[in-house]
């Protein structure tokens, strides 16, 4: 992943597909924005957390200066799906370096990190006192992402730099391994309180976040889950201990993500046994409001609605 992040700008360039929203192939440095910065809602998260543990400012919207490669890891649904657009064929890079290598590739580490989150979906709806399949039915034919994400940490190295300004994913439940470079800090739920991910350094373990459609499913029960990437301290250690150690291999944080959906032509709509229990961490909505909170449409049309605010589709 290093090296193909590493290619010359024309490389990459030619791995792009606006015209798909950049849903599959390279979306380029300095193109997706946080919504965050820009959304009344989470600009409230925001006010609302005590100030020291408070994201990096992100009020002047600018895009984020990572890179990213999305492989799509989905079944092809045996009808004419709504959106087209979101379930494109997959981009193969042109440079050469990687003909013959970069499918089998991606394909092997894509199915380890579906099947790992799709265990977790089963867990997820256990833990609901739902059928067991019910997410993962909902996901058979969902758009699953593998999208190794990159930071040029030779250009963006600086402290306090932001390579992913505070958000929330638009997905259903998103996965990560280990990146050689921390910066990744998330918020809890029932504290408030920032937390930097840290992997134990031996092992192989996983980390999985909540995302919006998941949220929208369970009326607010489960809520997506808010996260940045940016240089800190510990960053700034660890790209010093990488001259050292690794001195002919490009300084670019890895990220090692999978974007787990739900199917685009799914209805996408509070489950019923959940709307009850999801009104009591609600202090003041009724189940009503709840659904106008989370109002039924088909999982595409979230999904580009989703895109739109953060500069991927006009």
């Amino acid at each position: 992943m290093e090296n193909y992040f590493a290619q010359p700008l024309a490389d990459l360039e030619r791995d792009q597909r606006p015209e798909l929203s950049y849903q599959v192939g390279v979306t380029l440095e300095n193109t997706e924005k946080p919504k965050c910065a820009v959304d009344e809602p989470c600009l409230n998260v925001i006010a609302h957390l005590d100030p020291s543990e408070r994201p990096l400012d992100i009020s002047g919207h600018y895009p984020d200066p990572k890179c990213r490669f999305f492989w799509k890891m989905s079944t092809p649904p045996p009808y004419k799906t709504d959106y087209p657009a979101l379930n494109a064929p997959n981009v193969i890079p042109q440079a050469p370096t990687f003909n013959g290598i970069w499918e089998s590739v991606m394909e092997k580490c894509g199915r380890s990190m579906k099947d790992a989150v799709e265990n977790v979906a089963e867990m997820v709806a256990v833990g609901l006192e739902l059928p067991r399949q019910t997410f993962k039915d909902a996901g058979k034919y969902g758009p699953h992402l593998l999208a190794p994400t990159a930071s040029d940490l030779a250009k963006y190295g600086q402290q306090d730099t932001i390579l992913a300004g505070f958000h929330t994913d638009l997905n259903c439940l998103t996965i990560h391994g280990r990146s050689r470079f921390p910066g990744l800090n998330i918020w809890a739920r029932n504290t408030g309180k920032r937390i930097p991910v840290r992997f134990p350094p031996t092992g192989r373990f996983l980390l999985v976040q909540s995302g919006k459609q998941i949220e929208h499913l369970t009326a607010g029960l489960i809520k997506a889950g808010y996260h940045e990437v940016v240089v800190n301290d510990a960053t700034i250690q660890t790209i010093a201990k990488r001259k050292v150690s690794h001195p002919d291999r490009p300084l670019i944080r890895i990220s090692s993500t999978f974007f787990w959906h739900l199917s685009s032509d799914y209805d996408l709509a509070p489950i019923s046994s959940l709307l009850g229990r999801a009104k009591s961490f609600h202090a003041v909505e009724s189940e009503a409001s709840l659904e106008g909170l989370y109002p039924s449409m088909k999982v595409g049309q979230q999904v580009q609605n989703e895109l739109k605010h953060i500069a991927l589709m006009a």
